[in-house]
């Protein structure tokens, strides 16, 4: 029987990727992908919950992954990090994107930033069930609904 891989160990293999040192990574690179890995959680929660009209799936979607939402989750959350975590969505909070926030004030956008580092840093180093444990507490503690 064939050992099963991760996302991120087969997404490895496939494309032959190098191991690089998660600590050179800026936080807005960590940020890059975990707003991406996110993004693609919540779409898949939001599909395995009911296959329905493209535009209900975004409106459902989009009502989680928007700055304000993800900041909320990051002060929820700040108790439940680890020393470690902590320091990784303080990098990626107090980085300085070139990008502005469209709909969101600026301490909610770099807030949710601060996440989404997290998020990356977490996907990047394969610790996908603690990864899926703070998403699922962060929803959790700010009451929202998939």
């Amino acid at each position: 029987m064939e050992e099963s891989l991760s996302l991120l160990g087969a997404i490895r293999q496939k494309f032959v990727c190098d191991r690089v040192d998660i600590r050179t990574y800026s936080p807005l690179t960590l940020a890059f992908v975990g707003d991406c890995i996110y993004d693609l959680v919540i779409r898949t929660i939001v599909v395995e919950r009911g296959n329905t009209a493209p535009g209900v799936l975004h409106t459902k979607k989009s009502s989680i992954v928007k700055a304000q939402a993800q900041a909320a989750q990051a002060d929820a959350l700040m108790e439940e990090l680890t020393a470690e975590e902590q320091a990784v969505y303080r990098r990626g909070r107090n980085a300085h994107s070139h990008s502005a926030a469209k709909n969101a004030s600026i301490g909610d956008y770099r807030k949710a930033t601060g996440l989404e580092a997290l998020y990356g840093f977490l996907y990047l180093t394969d610790q996908t069930d603690r990864l899926l444990w703070l998403i699922a507490k962060g929803l959790e503690l700010t009451g929202q609904q998939i």
